[in-house]
């Protein structure tokens, strides 16, 4: 089996990924303890068949699958599970494990009771910490592997999932076999390839010529042009799988960098985007994908659905940047990204529209892009002005979401995901609260007071959430589009 996608991966440490072009990849060599259902954000065992949480809700005992084998024939037992929490909390030179970071502050001691036991003590209580562990960043390594490359490991990634590592071919293809002992049986597929394929029209392309001379072609991709859609639903050879994404495109404009630390700017932004024209340009009329009102999907619960919209208003955004002090505009960066993604199918395009429509207000836009990996990096820096990005959920909580984007302790230049190194005492208290609260109806509350005050402070201007999808060969079968953009190959067969 083929996929083609429209980014090489920047590493296959599970640990150390941060995009989801790598955690593609991933998630198909290691397990984690807990994984999603499929098509679904609930939990079921995965290496632990059972848990237990204590009356303080503090701690966690979890009871591993016996028998079970990393891919290079290494126990995977309570102490290999301690090793791979262990190893993020003191990331090698050259690891970051953001993840980790952001998600995994209130994780304390961890301990291999016995072979097959693992405790998880918690230093506060943390209703998302069950739905986080079903992450991609919590697939269990190999200790003897993590432990004999060290930083390397990214390049010989050893767990204990359906499918083996093989090689890696830079920019040209990551070959994965089928691992035969896997505990939840063998899959179907013999081998999946990851080919790499810049641009979405040259990858519909291959997709449409299929195998070659006897040779594999690509039977499966992701990312389409708009313009492209009935192509393809003309075609009898491919399907279409579609469905609403757990996802969210937007600028983020950086608080931290002049003049953007003017709120009534960051408004003015807001207002001069014309959203609907964009969703109509670059997502086939609203096929493909809805404006963005909120940081966080509106089929996430705990959305808030009474927060009132910024129309686009090109009068009131200039009025706006007057009284902040710029009454003939001001010149501004915008970063515009250089690969597709499941919610941005053409980010230089879509930056080429919204420079002409911050020109409209007097704002004087000058496009840039860098490669995508040095992109990311950047951004995680904050060198950014305002740059194009998105999120496809990794979990179904609003937590995933907004503690990500809008809690201080994820504004730390060199690991942000906080892009717009946003800072408000109120959101932290209130995402703080919300991740130890256990009723989720107070939860719920939570999250919505949160998106009322950040849309007020206008750190981001929400642009879409794009439905996800992907095109197969009518051949392939099992195939399934996931909530969080996981792109699963174990029940996958070719007819």
């Amino acid at each position: 089996m083929v996929f083609a996608k429209s980014k090489d991966a920047n590493r296959l440490d599970p640990a150390d990924v941060t995009d989801g072009e790598s955690s593609a990849v991933t998630e198909n060599i290691f397990d984690g303890l807990l994984r999603f259902r499929d098509q679904s954000t609930e939990i079921e065992p995965a290496l632990a068949l059972s848990w237990h949480l204590s009356a303080d809700r503090r701690t966690y005992t979890f009871k591993l699958r016996p028998g079970v084998k990393f891919h290079d024939e290494t126990p995977c037992d309570a102490a290999a599970v301690k090793f791979s929490f262990d190893r993020q909390r003191k990331p090698l030179e050259g690891q970051l494990m953001e993840y980790w970071q952001s998600f995994f502050s209130a994780v304390g001691p961890v301990d291999a009771l016995d072979p097959l036991t693992v405790r998880v003590q918690l230093l506060r209580p943390d209703a998302t910490f069950l739905p986080k562990l079903a992450m991609f960043s919590m697939g269990i390594v190999s200790p003897t592997a993590a432990r004999k490359w060290g930083a390397d490991f990214s390049r010989h990634p050893v767990g204990t999932g359906p499918f083996r590592f093989v090689s890696w071919k830079p920019n040209e293809k990551i070959v994965l076999e089928a691992n035969p002992d896997h505990w939840a049986g063998r899959p179907r597929l013999d081998r999946v390839i990851f080919k790499p394929v810049l641009e979405n029209s040259v990858r519909l392309l291959e997709l449409e010529v299929g195998s070659v001379a006897g040779e594999a072609g690509v039977m499966g991709m992701d990312g389409l042009n708009p313009d492209d859609l009935q192509r393809v639903l003309a075609n009898p050879e491919l399907r279409l799988l579609s469905q609403p994404g757990l996802n969210v495109g937007y600028l983020a404009l950086n608080t931290t960098r002049p003049p953007l630390t003017d709120r009534r700017v960051r408004q003015a932004l807001n207002l001069a985007l014309d959203r609907q024209n964009l969703v109509k340009a670059f997502f086939a009329d609203g096929k493909l994908g809805v404006v963005a009102r909120n940081p966080m999907p509106p089929l996430l619960w705990g959305y808030a659905h009474d927060v009132a919209d910024y129309p686009h208003d090109p009068d009131r955004a200039r009025r706006l940047l007057a009284e902040a002090g710029y009454p003939g505009g001001l010149k501004l960066e915008v970063w515009a990204m250089p690969v597709a993604r499941p919610y941005m199918p053409l980010g230089l395009k879509i930056g080429e529209v919204i420079q002409a429509d911050l020109r409209k207000v007097g704002i004087d836009a000058e496009v840039v892009t860098h490669e995508w990996a040095t992109y990311l990096d950047k951004m995680g820096n904050g060198d950014h002005a305002a740059a194009l990005i998105g999120w496809v959920g990794d979990y179904g909580d609003p937590d995933n979401f907004l503690y990500t984007f809008f809690h201080s302790s994820n504004a730390r230049k060199g690991s942000a995901s906080n892009y717009a190194f946003y800072r408000n005492p109120r959101v932290d208290a209130l995402l703080d609260a919300a991740r130890e609260a256990p009723d989720p109806a107070r939860r719920a509350a939570l999250y919505r007071e949160v998106q009322h005050i950040v849309h007020e402070d206008a750190s981001w201007v929400p642009l879409f959430h794009a439905r996800q999808m992907a095109i197969l060969r009518k051949g392939v079968r099992g195939y399934a589009l996931q909530p969080t953009g996981s792109k699963l190959f174990a029940g996958v067969w070719l007819q």
